[in-house]
């Protein structure tokens, strides 16, 4: 009984522990899918792990400020967070959410910035399966592999397709594994260039 118990308490510490080897992934973790092929909303995402949020961003060149504020919320499945916490990459079956809100105000006694608005705007998935990532939109429908999405993230993401640059917790942690993409550096190095004035 009591190597039972010890056994237990084993296999509860290694899930717990941050960093530690991958653990089997959670039903409600793992990327779910309809006998169609669609992808099952993961509607607990916000029990997830909170990796940051991004207001009115845009990729493209400077243009004028926009009509109405966005706020951009991505959260990933807790098992994939783990395991980029351990190896400074994404594992298989890694699920992260974009879940888009407009800007409300003034709000309360908020006379001033703006908050978040409980309508949700729309949700996009990118999940990582067998290896290849894919993103869906909000109806779980794949995002045809032609679009912008994919092209984008290739070229110019900081860790394995992924917005890594972009999440405050976990950018330092990929520079210290060097798991960082070439393209990622080489866009860094283009404008620090960029920013640096001409030796005289």
């Amino acid at each position: 009984m009591t190597k039972q118990l010890v056994s237990a308490a084993s296999l509860l510490l290694l899930t717990l522990v941050p960093g530690t080897q991958s653990t089997p992934v959670p039903a409600d973790d793992a990327p779910a899918y309809t006998s169609g092929g669609d992808l099952v909303a993961p509607i607990h995402y916000r029990d997830w792990i909170y990796l940051t949020t991004g207001i009115d961003m845009s990729y493209d060149a400077p243009t004028a400020p926009p009509d109405h504020h966005i706020f951009y919320n991505v959260f990933v499945n807790p098992t994939a967070y783990h395991s980029f916490l351990a190896t400074g990459t994404w594992p298989d079956k890694t699920v992260m959410v974009l879940e888009v809100r407009g800007a409300d105000s003034p709000i309360s006694i908020n006379k001033r910035g703006h908050t978040q608005s409980a309508e949700l705007m729309g949700l996009e998935t990118h999940v990582k399966d067998h290896g290849k990532w894919g993103f869906y939109d909000d109806n779980g429908k794949l995002i045809p592999r032609s679009a912008s999405c994919y092209t984008c993230h290739e070229a110019h993401a900081a860790v394995d397709t992924t917005f890594v640059q972009f999440y405050p917790t976990l950018l330092p942690l990929a520079t210290q594994k060097k798991t960082l993409s070439a393209s990622y550096l080489n866009d860094i190095q283009a404008v620090t260039s960029v920013a640096q004035p001409p030796a005289k």
